[in-house]
């Protein structure tokens, strides 16, 4: 299996290939799951600006971001909403990792989920059409980017696990070649606008970051999903101010 393919079926539900990765393709792939999370956005934003034509539009963003969330297996949810328990209930180390393993979700994890669907559905849904297509595809390759970052950057909490599983993959070269095709990917969609996407999600990892290197030294799968999810909500976020001050309405390259 290839390292694209190993991304593609590690991040989605997409079938490529039969069972799961080699270890060593995982670890070869973890540069390309940027590129992944830009397919995922394309897809998000065609299907919200394909809706646009037949739907108001705030059900045509809950209508897309579901479909993300079908690509995804709720992946990146699933670790927003595990950290949120552990962060919010753990009272010292071996608690939070405790808590972080229970597969059942508490009411942290539930408003957690709640909220980042409801930003990332109103952000979305403030959107037109263009903005999405152009926005979209580069907040997901950004938000895979930063916690690729977070990977490369700290160790891992536990022996086991999907923290552990990528752990041999840290490494500054990964890091430096997901961002790079991140950054590449935003500034095609999103000229110098794109500086401004990149500065949220650095903002956004050394955030959760810094919550897990104190809370638990390290980071775990869960974590990882985390930061992708808090990313993802700043740059949504960033894009509807962008785009109700009509400062992105349109291609960069056509003003």
């Amino acid at each position: 299996m290839s390292q694209l393919a190993a991304a593609i079926r590690f991040l989605t539900r997409v079938p490529v290939g039969a069972g799961d990765p080699a270890e060593e393709d995982l670890a070869g792939s973890v540069p390309w799951f940027p590129v992944v999370g830009a397919m995922i956005g394309v897809t998000v934003a065609a299907s919200y600006a394909l809706l646009l034509w037949v739907v108001p539009d705030l059900l045509a963003a809950a209508l897309a971001t579901a479909v993300g969330v079908l690509i995804s297996g709720a992946l990146h949810e699933d670790g927003l909403a595990d950290t949120a328990d552990a962060f919010g209930a753990g009272v010292n180390r071996e608690e939070t990792l405790r808590i972080m393993k229970d597969p059942t979700h508490g009411s942290f994890g539930v408003i957690a989920l709640v909220l980042t669907l409801m930003l990332r559905v109103l952000a979305l849904g403030a959107l037109d059409a263009m903005s999405a297509l152009l926005m979209v595809p580069a907040i997901h390759a950004l938000s895979r980017a930063g916690a690729v970052t977070l990977l490369a950057a700290l160790p891992a909490a536990t022996g086991d696990g999907l923290g552990a599983a990528h752990s041999h993959a840290r490494s500054a070269r990964s890091a430096l070649a997901g961002s790079v095709a991140a950054i590449g990917i935003a500034m095609t969609l999103l000229g110098w606008w794109a500086l401004a996407f990149v500065f949220i999600a650095g903002a956004g990892a050394l955030l959760v970051g810094t919550i897990a290197k104190r809370r638990i030294s390290g980071f775990t799968g869960d974590v990882l999903g985390a930061t992708e999810q808090v990313i993802e909500i700043g740059l949504f976020i960033l894009g509807a101010a962008l785009g109700q001050a009509v400062f992105l309405s349109g291609p960069w390259w056509s003003s």
